[in-house]
């Protein structure tokens, strides 16, 4: 990608940089920053209610705000606007309530739309590490303030909110990367961003070499956020005590804000996860006949194989990585770990665009036989990318498992002369069983709700569920999209529910 920079198509470049280029580039801006501060506001201001504060409902809005990341953006889009749109059900009532006149309704297929939406699919990144941040404060900091004169609201912005800052940062800079991933909800909500200017450049204007430039743009800037991270995350250091949640040091609110907390609680869970359940369930109950065909079938088979292959490739991959560097713990090998690793930052029309690339070439230089394409649209050309894109939570979750295995341990099995194969059937595996299952889990539901690669480097003729959504609402056809969404959601929520540990969420 980073060479079609300097080999541009001079009229294809010249017309997006005169006229596709400025848009986007604002309305990635704005869509960034909309979606950071609502994450922000709705993160933050949950995991503190239900961290430290008590109300009704507490104990079950502490785990149950999270089961919104079971649900794709895109599908949680085309849900609101199904909903909200002007042929929607709540438009319709307004206009049959007024006598047929059409009231002012704030436009759902909007900049405004896609922040709102985004927003509340993505808070519970925020939500679950500022949680964990004021968990892990203890009350002892608070108490020192509150000592020294300062109120609650003080103590939240003075104390709480800079010792949190490290986990709301890191939380933040994955809604960054999401948003600027995001494929599937901007294309329904019909914002030209990044990713979808990828897509219409390579699939509409049929030009690969603009969109490989347009994704490089995008690749630089991704680069630039994963690298200022970094480094301000090492010029500080945070310190914090042991968790100490207890219910007796909570706070106590008034009895009218204890209600005000359980209602805004209850409706950022019923905007994020019940309201789009439930419309799905009433929109599969209609479609269920016409849909549940030969043809749902083979989506749903494509998706389940697709997704196990990919699972295990990527398990493997991660296992080799992380048994690696437990034994060559020195630099190079940290470097090129972090390196392999650092595709889930890279959106999935950059990857799509940077995999299919030499691939084209390899194709013409070695396989391309009679007109066959023997790489482009292969499986083999969308496990790499799902191998690139996906990598790094597998790689997280076993390095996580690998970290309970001491050096006594591993001294122990080697003394008994255990070593090569021997040493990981009878100490890793068993000891990393979990960890394999629970990164298999991730990614297996990860690449299912995966859309751009899947959509951008697919056989001919090998839809799943994601490229079903994606065709019926291109055109509309909520009801139809409807039965293989709530398939993804509800296969989503497995590995929701391995992040919902009921010690941490008492």
């Amino acid at each position: 990608m980073l060479f079609s920079v300097f080999t541009p198509e001079t009229e294809i470049w010249a017309h997006l940089q005169t006229y596709v280029l400025p848009e986007l580039i604002s309305n990635t801006l704005w869509l960034v920053l909309g979606v950071v501060a609502g994450t922000a506001l709705l993160g933050v201001a949950l995991a503190w209610l239900t961290a430290v504060c008590e109300f009704p409902g507490r104990t079950f809005f502490s785990w149950a705000l999270m089961l919104p990341l079971a649900i794709p953006a895109y599908v949680a889009a085309f849900v609101a606007i199904g909903l909200f749109d002007f042929t929607g059900p709540l438009q319709t009532m307004l206009r049959d309530l007024t006598g047929g006149r059409s009231a002012w309704f704030p436009p759902i297929r909007s900049l405004g739309g896609a922040i709102l939406i985004l927003s509340l699919s993505l808070y519970p990144y925020v939500y679950l590490l500022a949680r964990q941040a004021f968990l892990t404060q203890g009350s002892r900091a608070l108490e020192a303030g509150q000592s020294l004169g300062l109120t609650r609201r003080m103590g939240f912005f003075r104390i709480a909110l800079p010792m949190a800052r490290p986990w709301i940062a890191a939380g933040l800079m994955l809604v960054v990367m999401e948003t600027l991933a995001d494929f599937g909800a901007v294309s329904i909500f019909n914002v030209d961003t990044f990713s979808t200017a990828i897509y219409k450049t390579w699939f509409g204007l049929f030009s690969l070499s603009a969109a490989s430039q347009l994704a490089s743009l995008l690749l630089l800037a991704i680069l630039i956020l994963v690298f200022a991270e970094q480094y301000w995350q090492r010029q500080r250091r945070y310190h914090s005590n042991s968790p100490d949640n207890s219910a007796s040091k909570r706070i106590q609110l008034s009895p009218q804000a204890r209600w005000y907390a359980c209602a805004f609680a209850a409706v950022i869970f019923a905007s994020g996860f019940v309201i789009p359940v439930t419309q799905l369930l009433a929109w599969s109950s209609k479609s269920l006949t016409g849909e549940w065909d030969q043809r749902f079938a083979g989506f749903v088979w494509h998706t389940v194989l697709l997704s196990s292959m990919a699972a295990g490739m990527v398990v493997l991959a991660a296992l080799v990585l992380v048994i690696t560097l437990r034994r060559h713990h020195d630099w190079p090998t940290r470097f090129f770990v972090r390196l392999a690793t650092l595709g889930y930052a890279i959106p999935g029309t950059v990857l799509a665009v940077g995999i299919f690339i030499p691939a084209a070439w390899l194709d013409q230089q070695f396989f391309d036989i009679s007109g066959h394409m023997l790489l482009r649209g292969s499986l083999a050309l969308m496990l790499c990318a799902y191998l690139a894109r996906f990598l790094a939570p597998a790689f997280n979750t076993l390095d996580s498992a690998m970290q309970r295995i001491t050096k006594n341990q591993e001294d122990a099995a080697r003394g008994l002369g255990l070593t090569g194969w021997r040493l990981f059937s009878r100490l890793y595996f068993p000891m990393l069983r979990g960890g394999i299952l629970g990164a298999a889990l991730l990614v297996f539901v990860d690449v299912m709700k995966e859309m751009p690669i899947t959509l951008m480097t697919r056989p001919f003729g090998w839809d799943t569920l994601a490229v079903r959504i994606f065709e019926m609402t291109s055109e509309g056809q909520w009801e139809h999209a409807a039965l293989p969404a709530l398939a993804i959601v509800v296969i989503g929520l497995l590995p929701v529910f391995l992040l919902i540990r009921p010690k941490e969420f008492a």
